[in-house]
């Protein structure tokens, strides 16, 4: 189990929301955060003179993320991660040892017309621990009643099930699924069970293996009108 926040942050109002989502995680696991940052020079061969220029300024970046972090909740440790090369591969390797991953949709690098960036996209499918995605640039929106966690996958298993359970009862709200919970909730009475639709979601998470099978991850990446929560169907979905 690994024993930290991991958050991709670069800065972008899309990385500002996630550090608000990755923050209320923290705070709600009582972990610390860790605030990566990845950077590489885009344009060939360079001195190092001038690739030192864009080092400062990725120190400045994720110093500036961690700082964030510290100002919000004084009650959250946060460190930094700063790497030089692509930061989906750093994200991916960094979810080794991590209880959860938080990414912005879409980040600086990301073409305009891109709804979910590339990394975002990357890290989610392929980390070693659960990944939400927040989607949407600026602030989170404080909803005056909370909708459900829900369950977007069909079939979504007993680690699905497990972790949309946790964030449901970390974040008192109810949890709703496509599929029937009698038998799960029978075993977890502390989790509210809301019939699915009934309103909009906090949360939606959906298995990992479901995105090799039929695209739904990747779909609800794209549209989810909510933070979409990726989770492995093995071990990595008990982080």
């Amino acid at each position: 189990m690994g024993g930290h926040i991991v958050l991709g942050y670069d800065g972008s109002d899309f990385s500002m929301q996630a550090l608000d989502w990755a923050l209320d995680e923290a705070e709600l696991r009582n972990l610390p955060l860790l605030v990566a940052h990845a950077w590489q020079w885009p344009y060939g061969e360079a001195d190092e003179e001038a690739k030192s220029h864009l080092r400062k300024a990725a120190e400045h970046v994720v110093w500036h993320g961690a700082d964030c972090a510290r100002h919000t909740s004084a009650g959250v440790n946060a460190e930094t991660d700063l790497y030089e090369g692509p930061a989906a591969e750093r994200l991916i390797e960094l979810s080794r040892d991590a209880e959860l991953v938080v990414v912005g949709s879409r980040g600086l690098g990301a073409l305009p017309r891109a709804v979910v960036g590339s990394v975002a996209d990357r890290t989610a499918l392929y980390a070693a621990c659960p990944v939400i995605v927040v989607r949407g640039p600026g602030p989170l929106p404080l909803a005056p009643s909370p909708g459900p966690v829900v369950v977007a996958d069909p079939e979504p298993g007993a680690a699905v099930l497990e972790f949309a359970g946790q964030e449901a009862l970390l974040r008192q709200v109810g949890l709703a699924a496509q599929s029937d919970l009698t038998e799960w909730s029978a075993s977890h009475p502390g989790v509210r069970i809301e019939p699915a639709g009934h309103a909009p979601a906090t949360l939606m998470v959906v298995r990992r293996a479901t995105a090799a099978r039929d695209g739904l991850a990747r779909h609800l990446l794209q549209h989810a009108p909510c933070p979409v929560a990726v989770v492995g169907a093995g071990t990595d979905a008990g982080h």
